[in-house]
């Protein structure tokens, strides 16, 4: 892991509000844990909610008196989208974090054998979900001090191999709308440079706890634990914003 995009992340989150979608995978719900331990409000949305249910009791159950709220949200529809974001800072009075954290892979054999319905699924599932967001988002974060709009990237959108076009394709455009979103929040701060954030978190692949279970003979090289990943988010606000905006945070050796 690069220790250049770790930080401890105790203290720089107390008080804040930080929404995660895609909350109910064990990403989801590894993050949540920690963003609550670190004394954030934490608002999740997933597209199952008995998953998310379970993510949002779990993390309440570990971090007694943490506020940690979750809601079914369609993040293919950007009203929807732009409506959980304002319910969410009229209720919490601010927004400082978006974590996006919805993902999901389709890959083939071969480069000729991709299928194309592979990337009509994952269009929506890696790309519009964080257009839907990052819109939704912007101005909130912007009226924040310390806002920041976080994706989660893989290794293979900067190196794609032959069965991963439509993923890593899609990753990459992905990663190519979060910096757009950078530019915008550095042009907001001027001279000044940005006081919000948006930037990458790049892995070559995520392991939790069920994965070793039903593999205990993998070495899972070079994955990045769910439980650093959600170290790894939080610990971003703990550097400056022009530190961070606009840039991709390697959690492993860059290609």
């Amino acid at each position: 892991m690069n220790p250049d995009a770790t930080g401890s992340g105790t203290g720089a989150l107390e008080g804040a509000v930080v929404a995660v979608a895609g909350a109910a995978g064990p990403a989801g719900r590894a993050t949540l844990l920690r963003l609550a331990e670190a004394g954030a409000t934490v608002v999740g949305c997933d597209a199952h909610p008995e998953r998310l249910a379970e993510a949002v009791d779990a993390a309440r159950y570990a971090h007694g008196g943490a506020t940690v709220t979750g809601e079914t949200v369609d993040l293919l529809d950007p009203d929807a989208t732009r409506d959980w974001a304002e319910r969410t800072e009229a209720e919490f009075g601010r927004v400082d974090g978006l974590v996006h954290l919805v993902g999901g892979w389709r890959g083939s054999p071969s480069f000729q054998e991709t299928v194309l319905s592979d990337w009509d699924a994952l269009e929506k599932l890696l790309i519009r979900t964080v257009q839907s967001t990052s819109l939704a988002f912007q101005e909130a974060l912007e009226r924040s001090d310390k806002g920041r709009y976080l994706l989660i990237s893989a290794a293979g959108a900067s190196k794609p191999t032959a069965g991963n076009a439509a993923y890593s394709a899609a990753k990459a455009a992905a990663e190519a709308w979060t910096l757009a979103l950078g530019d915008a929040f550095r042009k907001a701060g001027g001279d000044d440079g940005p006081r919000t954030a948006a930037a990458i978190l790049v892995v070559k692949a995520l392991v939790h706890d069920a994965m070793r279970a039903e593999r205990p003979n993998a070495k899972f090289a070079g994955f990045t634990d769910v439980t650093e990943l959600a170290e790894a988010i939080t610990g971003v606000w703990d550097r400056p914003a022009t530190e961070v905006n606009g840039k991709r945070l390697w959690l492993t050796p860059q290609p």
